[in-house]
């Protein structure tokens, strides 16, 4: 069983700005959930994991090794798909993931064929490996970029904001991959789409302006607002009075009307209906209590 230990982590730029605030995390394996908003810290803390930069403070612990004191121990085995992995050289797949596996250290000609047709067959793109990565469509970029962070054997895994750009039936291809993956390995999904992780990840945190606002598992997340989100579709017009009035968590359009969604304990008239509520609402009414207490 692989361990991922985060204590205090804090992250300050030279700049002045801080990216992260005293995050503290415990993961083991299975697919881990970080969702949150562009901007709220998901990527400083993924590159602070990847041992890319060092936290200001705070303690990173995998598998009982302090990868801040060595860095090396975590680079050497992780696999890591950036938010921008788009740039390629005009040569085969097969070619590009061979030369990947000599950068990781995979110096065995045999072995590292071995290894290439492995992955190149776990990602489904063994029947493309002859064409250039340059001409794939979204998807296939995404898991050729899967295949590479899956050499060498990896005991953890990061993906940062993996399906933006995909089509549905992409997306959907490249987040069961991810789940067959999850099984034995850490594997951490930061991304800022509810729908990615919902039914994949046993346990997510949720992060805003470079905080831990809430975690657990989504299941137990959602339970905790059961019975207490009310829907009422409104004028548009009076869309600012309900914010006044009520806790407002989201709106959205429907056919052409304004569909509120309130977040209180019992109904608050007789015209709210009370929704079957999931992740997104529970993530929609973390945002705006974090926000009310911000404003206090």
């Amino acid at each position: 069983m692989n361990t991922l230990v985060i204590e205090n982590v804090s992250k300050r730029y030279p700049n002045g700005v801080k990216a992260l605030d005293s995050i503290n995390l415990n993961i083991s394996n299975g697919m881990f959930g970080l969702l949150g908003a562009n901007g709220a810290g998901k990527s400083s803390l993924m590159r602070t994991i990847a041992a890319l930069q060092k936290p200001s403070s705070g303690f990173i612990e995998f598998n009982n090794i302090d990868i801040i004191e060595t860095p090396q121990i975590m680079r050497q085995g992780l696999g890591y798909l950036p938010q921008e992995f788009d740039v390629y050289p005009k040569i085969s797949a097969q070619k590009l993931l061979d030369h990947f596996a000599v950068l990781k250290g995979i110096l065995n000609r045999k072995e590292r064929q071995d290894q290439v047709s492995a992955l190149l067959q776990q990602t489904n793109l063994y029947q493309h490996r002859k064409k250039s990565v340059h001409t794939f469509s979204g998807g296939m970029k995404q898991r050729f970029g899967i295949a590479q962070a899956l050499l060498g054997n990896p005991q953890l895994i990061i993906v940062d904001e993996p399906t933006a750009g995909l089509d549905p039936e992409e997306r959907h291809r490249f987040l069961n991959l991810l789940s067959e993956i999850g099984q034995n390995i850490i594997v951490i999904l930061s991304t800022h789409i509810v729908e990615d992780i919902q039914e994949l990840c046993t346990q997510i945190a949720i992060l805003a302006q470079g905080k831990i606002i809430s975690k657990g598992s989504p299941s137990a997340l959602v339970e905790g607002i059961s019975g207490k989100v009310w829907s009422k579709i409104i004028p548009k017009d009076q869309l600012e009075e309900y914010k006044e009035n009520y806790q407002v968590i989201s709106t959205r359009l429907i056919a052409g009307e304004t569909q509120i969604r309130v977040l209180s304990d019992k109904q608050p008239t007789s015209k709210f209906k009370l929704v079957t509520v999931g992740l997104e609402d529970y993530y929609f009414a973390q945002m705006f209590l974090n926000q009310s207490l911000k404003n206090d």
